[in-house]
């Protein structure tokens, strides 16, 4: 199964940086790449996903993923930067909440080292 939580919060951080650093058009071609690659990568994985939590959480992801698409496309200026911003923050947040669940189901926890206490009192 792909995981895509581990990729989306780093390539969501370098959009949020080039939003407000590079000029709106440079930032907007950009963001169109990185969130075209996030949006694949989510619909693949919600296709390919076992568990309903999987393919819905990337779902939404890829869903997210499209609206820096249509907003490199549609806007420009000081618009653009503030949209590129914003969705890459949800963006970020939204992979964030996605690996928090995928940590916390049972499903990670069995796969976990398992200690136990040995007695190494021989007689």
């Amino acid at each position: 199964m792909l995981r895509l939580p581990g990729a989306a919060p780093g390539s969501v951080g370098v959009t949020a940086v080039t939003a407000m650093a590079w000029s709106s058009g440079t930032a907007g071609w950009t963001a169109f790449g990185v969130s075209t690659a996030i949006a694949v990568i989510a619909a693949a994985s919600a296709a390919l996903g076992t568990k309903s939590g999987h393919r819905i959480g990337h779902g939404v992801i890829a869903l997210a993923g499209l609206c820096p698409l249509i907003a490199a496309l549609v806007f420009s200026g000081p618009a653009l930067t503030w949209l590129l911003f914003a969705d890459a923050i949800a963006l970020g947040v939204l992979g964030l909440a996605d690996l928090a669940l995928h940590e916390a189901t049972a499903e990670r926890i069995v796969h976990q080292l398992e200690v136990r206490d040995l007695d190494c009192t021989a007689a």
